[in-house]
């Protein structure tokens, strides 16, 4: 098949692992007959410093003609001002925003060749399996906001949600489920929050039109314990904007490394942004190191999602699986040991292991 694919590398470590992944993906097309035209373009900091803005026009109108988009990581030291009119992560949220991708997808999977390296005992965490579904575009870091005065005495920030946003998230997170282990799980916090009560309602109404899939409640501070205590319960856990970020950065810690996570965004169409949920990590940019599984398996997820190539989908994350199985490690996998490999030698092995 014939594809468009828009790489936007970005910040700090962006362009290494972005780098790995095309590696892979013209790997992929080579060996099984494909035609991917992959394109480079700005985004972030990266774009303020080269046009002005974090996203500039002629970066949006290639992703909104392209197949898919592959993002490294924006943002950096350099850009660090939240009081500043123009920031990096303006970039992304535009990009969510034109596209229509309204719905986070990241999946947690620990092989059993990392639970050892996982924080959490091994036993815990062998076997996790799940994905968080995060609504993307609405809550509270959408709504109207007040920032401090010169006094800093009073600020707010508004959580809205409607009906209809909550309706089109609940479909995906439930068709998900139905292909897995039938089992949706809705995080909130319905004792306090008025949002949380509507999200409740309305998922638990959508929660009738799939019957084969079980469905569960769970407020946000026991999900979060429960994420350590008991990992390999979950299936697909279905939440909003907030919690949704700040839980799937506290399971990208059972695997043992946030540069082992992906994830997609995703709306109504087969178009998507795919990117690793770890940042620009300026601290150890251009040093070689990064672990580019991340945005590898984030490649995965576009070849299945975006292009419809399931099987090739499926080699990559062998291949990723038998690397780390046969031992290669990174350093952030090696424990401190100097028995790692670079970015670029992961990224070798595993496309070495590519059987397309």
């Amino acid at each position: 098949m014939k594809a468009q694919i828009v790489a936007l590398p970005g910040d700090g470590v962006g362009p290494e692992v972005v780098g790995a992944a095309v590696q892979v993906l013209e790997a992929v097309a080579q060996g099984a007959g494909h035609s991917f035209a992959i394109d480079e373009a700005p985004v972030g900091g990266a774009a303020i410093d080269a046009c002005g803005a974090p996203l500039p026009q002629e970066t949006l109108a290639r992703c909104l003609e392209a197949d898919a988009i592959l993002l490294g990581a924006i943002g950096g030291p350099k850009w660090d001002d939240p009081a500043a009119s123009v920031r990096p992560e303006q970039g992304l949220l535009g990009l969510r925003k034109e596209l229509g991708l309204y719905a986070n997808i990241r999946p947690v999977h620990v092989s059993d060749a990392l639970a050892e390296a996982s924080p959490v005992r091994p036993d815990r965490v062998r076997g996790v399996d799940l994905v968080i579904v995060r609504e993307l575009t609405g809550g509270i870091y959408f709504g109207q906001r007040l920032e401090a005065g010169a006094d800093g005495a009073v600020a707010h920030d508004r959580m809205e949600y409607t009906t209809p946003e909550i309706e089109r998230i609940a479909h995906v997170a439930f068709r998900m489920a139905a292909t897995r282990r039938k089992l949706v799980t809705l995080v909130d916090k319905a004792n306090v929050l008025a949002c949380s009560r509507l999200w409740r309602r309305v998922v638990t109404e959508i929660a009738g039109l799939y019957p084969d899939v079980r469905f569960e409640t769970m407020l946000v501070d026991a999900a979060a314990m429960h994420l350590i205590r008991r990992p390999t319960d979950f299936d697909v856990v279905l939440t909003g904007n907030m919690f949704g970020d700040i839980l799937a950065d506290e399971a990208s810690m059972l695997p043992g490394s946030m540069g082992m996570l992906p994830s997609s965004c995703v709306g109504d169409g087969k178009r998507g942004l795919y990117e690793p949920i770890h940042g620009s990590a300026p601290d150890i940019a251009g040093q070689g190191v990064v672990n580019p599984i991340a945005t590898i398996l984030s490649a995965a997820m576009l070849l299945r999602h975006s292009l419809d190539l399931p099987a090739e989908a499926d080699a990559v994350e062998h291949a990723v699986n038998t690397a780390l199985a046969d031992g290669v490690r990174t350093p952030d996998l090696a424990g401190g040991t100097e028995d790692s490999v670079t970015t670029e030698q992961m990224t070798e092995q595993i496309i070495k292991r590519l059987e397309v």
